[in-house]
């Protein structure tokens, strides 16, 4: 595919199903997704990207691996490239058998008893910003996303991680800036890719030195885990630790953020499914799921055809371009009732928020219960939102909030 000039709006046009930079798409994309799926579950644009908006299709899509990175080209930006001219290609944007072995060790140490022992974790910080921010904010308006949604998955990280306190704040800082550069190269201005390659240079340098102090005393974090890991004599080289870390994280910090506040914004201006919520505090995490699908933070993801496939009757080349529009999947009528309703009673389905097959979310069991006890603790509360259009963050692939201030009214 050719390469794209930068923020040009008559390729942009001619590349996607919508326009990206439309505030109405910005503010509620899914009307517009159902424009696009009325044409059929898979369509295409002029410049010939396949638009994949069917539940069905999207799925069929993530569990062939007929489709994956290919030669790595649309993702190329989030390569790293060595002095001596190596490149370090991140397990989540390679295909097998690199994928395969790299997401073997990952898995290892991402094991459940890692994420298990993080459950009393989050619920304790999650209870410590609430205070913080209910004491500092007195009578006026808490802003959710900085107070809570924003802090909590960075602290879950620096504890998983063990990153000392006096770094922390940094550490969150420079995933924060990474996860705004996750879109496309050319839907970002050039002080966003260089503040997103820097912070990117950064970390990888800080996530070695602590690589290099585990080694030397290990612990139970997952950086001792990842230098420790071994499968079939195989270890992760220092370059693949860091740059799987410094992905992993980033991805994993923006799609618990904008989880966390985007399923808040839906739950406080539904006061009807607020107090179900409430008398079945047991079903909190059958409500984060039903708020992953119902506006999911990962809107978009991207694959390449690496042989010939069909999709839906469509035939599709070798080396072209399928974007799977999981917001669109996730709002499909064939496989949801009242798809634009948020039901936290809805009976549990296939959920494609953190994808599927070999590259499903290794981070997903951790972004999951970092969201569940955020839920838990702020459906507690009387909230009432102090605006019901919020702010945006500017972004196609991660959707999210920039702000969600409300009132605490009880």
């Amino acid at each position: 595919m050719t390469e794209a000039p930068m923020l040009d709006p008559g390729f942009i046009a001619q590349l996607l199903p919508f326009d990206p930079f439309d505030p109405a798409f910005l503010a509620d994309p899914y009307p517009i997704y159902a424009q696009i799926r009325e044409k059929g579950p898979v369509t295409r644009t002029p410049l010939g990207l396949w638009a994949v908006t069917g539940h069905e299709a999207c799925s069929a899509v993530l569990r062939d691996q007929r489709f994956g990175w290919g030669d790595g080209a649309t993702v190329a930006d989030h390569f790293r490239t060595e002095a001596d001219g190596t490149v370090v290609r991140p397990f989540i944007f390679s295909d097998p058998p690199e994928h395969t072995r790299i997401r073997a060790l990952v898995g290892k140490a991402f094991a459940a008893r890692q994420v298990d022992r993080m459950r009393t974790t989050a619920e304790q910080v999650v209870r410590e910003l609430i205070e913080t921010a209910r004491a500092e904010a007195g009578d006026g308006p808490i802003d959710l996303m900085s107070a809570v949604a924003h802090p909590l998955p960075g602290r879950m990280q620096n504890a998983l991680l063990d990153v000392p306190a006096e770094h922390a704040a940094r550490f969150d800082e420079l995933s924060g800036d990474i996860a705004r550069g996750l879109d496309p190269s050319f839907l970002l201005g050039p002080e966003e890719i260089a503040k997103r390659d820097n912070a990117r240079t950064e970390l990888y340098r800080y996530i070695g030195e602590l690589a290099e102090q585990r080694r030397a005393k290990p612990g139970t974090d997952l950086i001792s885990e990842l230098v420790a890991v071994e499968e079939g004599g195989d270890t992760l080289t220092p370059e693949e630790l860091e740059v799987t870390c410094t992905l992993l994280l980033s991805a994993g910090y923006a799609t618990t953020v904008n989880l966390i506040g985007n399923g808040m914004f839906a739950l406080l201006g539904r006061p009807d499914q607020r107090d179900w919520l409430r008398a079945h505090p047991g079903q909190v995490p059958a409500a984060v799921e039903e708020m992953l699908r119902f506006d999911t933070p990962v809107q978009m993801i991207s694959r390449v055809a690496l042989a010939e496939a069909e999709i839906a009757g469509h035939t599709i080349q070798p080396g072209e371009q399928v974007m799977l529009m999981i917001g669109a999947a996730s709002h499909d009528p064939d496989v949801y009732d009242d798809p634009d309703e948020l039901r936290l009673d809805r009976p549990a389905g296939r959920n494609l928020g953190f994808g599927l097959g070999i590259h499903f979310c290794v981070g997903a069991p951790l972004a999951r219960l970092t969201a569940q006890a955020a839920v838990s603790a702020l459906a507690e509360l009387d909230l009432e939102p102090v605006t019901g259009t919020p702010a945006r963050v500017p972004n196609i692939i991660m959707r999210g909030l920039a702000e969600l201030p409300v009132r605490v009214t009880g």
